[in-house]
């Protein structure tokens, strides 16, 4: 007698509303990379990050107006952490020293300040370091992409091996495009949090394709369809469990962990969720619509096994 599954949910019928809600949002999220691009950091740009710490809280107005009476036009001025604690981004100047770029700001806000004014960090990453960082980062995911094509090949079949990537690009390409729409910072650790994103992605993808090829040849009198869709009710206890602890570890960091890993933990968050669903429709339901079939997953026989059968 068969057991029954704890679930039995029809997740096949919801394909082509899913396909057509993943083709909405990529298109929205590649819609807003090409016209706002991603709000990069000066990991990318170059740059200098000055931080600084006041007695109390501080408005943010008055020292952008100050910056930018003293030529810092393009400065970007925010809270840090909490309203006694400012970070200043300013692009490169070719024309001024960066170390005397730091202390004439760092001058300039004590000197219209009531309080003290501490100076907590300063960094500096120059444009051709940017430069670099920015292809070696594309290159990182492109090479990660292209290592996974050959393993899930390998490993499974290659129309799994195309549905895993096209999973996981669906789920790079609306990250970074939830980015791009709330103009949020795009650092290096945003760009870990993506190469994380495709390690948990193609882990939850790999779980729900094994035991697809294992249905496929313990199962005979079913379609494909409902193939997938057994394994998908087999596997989905543990895929939701997976992403839900993952989510607590990954708020609590989002809103107890301050403002240096806000990005870090929020690219991860977008990531789980969309890995989620993605491992469910979009993967599968690429593999399915280039044929995928109990024929592609079958065994070799042994020479001479047919001959022994009786």
């Amino acid at each position: 007698m068969a057991k029954k599954l704890f679930f039995d949910i029809d997740f096949m019928a919801l394909r082509k509303p899913a396909l057509m809600l993943s083709t909405v949002l990529l298109l929205i999220s590649i819609g807003s990379l090409a016209v706002n691009k991603l709000n990069v950091g000066i990991d990318f740009t170059g740059g200098s990050i000055i931080e600084v710490g006041y007695e109390q809280a501080v408005e943010l107005q008055p020292i952008r107006e100050l910056l930018e009476g003293r030529g810092y036009d393009d400065a970007i001025v925010q809270h840090f952490g909490s309203a006694n604690e400012v970070l200043i981004r300013l692009v490169p100047d070719p024309a001024k020293d960066k170390a005397e770029i730091s202390t004439e700001i760092i001058e300039l806000l004590r000197a219209n300040s009531d309080g003290a004014v501490e100076d907590r960090r300063v960094e500096y990453v120059g444009p051709q370091v940017g430069e670099e960082l920015t292809e070696d980062g594309g290159l990182a995911v492109l090479y990660a992409l292209i290592a996974i094509l050959i393993y899930v090949a390998f490993r499974f079949e290659y129309r799994f091996s195309l549905g895993a990537v096209a999973a996981l690009i669906h789920d790079v390409l609306i990250t970074l495009g939830i980015f791009s729409l709330l103009r949020l910072d795009f650092d290096l650790s945003v760009l870990a949090a993506l190469l994380a994103v495709i390690g948990y992605s193609l882990n939850d993808t790999i779980v729900v394709f094994d035991r697809v090829r294992e249905n496929f040849r313990k199962i005979r009198k079913k379609t494909a369809i409902e193939v997938v869709n057994t394994s998908i009710n087999q596997t989905i206890s543990r895929t939701l469990m997976t992403s839900f602890t993952t989510l607590l570890v990954l708020l609590s960091l989002f809103f107890l962990g301050g403002e240096v890993i806000h990005a870090f933990a929020l690219a991860l968050i977008i990531g789980v969720l969309v890995g989620t669903y993605s491992s469910i429709y979009v993967a599968t339901t690429t593999a399915l619509a280039l044929g995928i079939s109990r024929s592609d997953l079958l065994l070799p026989e042994k020479e001479g096994e047919e001959m022994a059968r009786p």
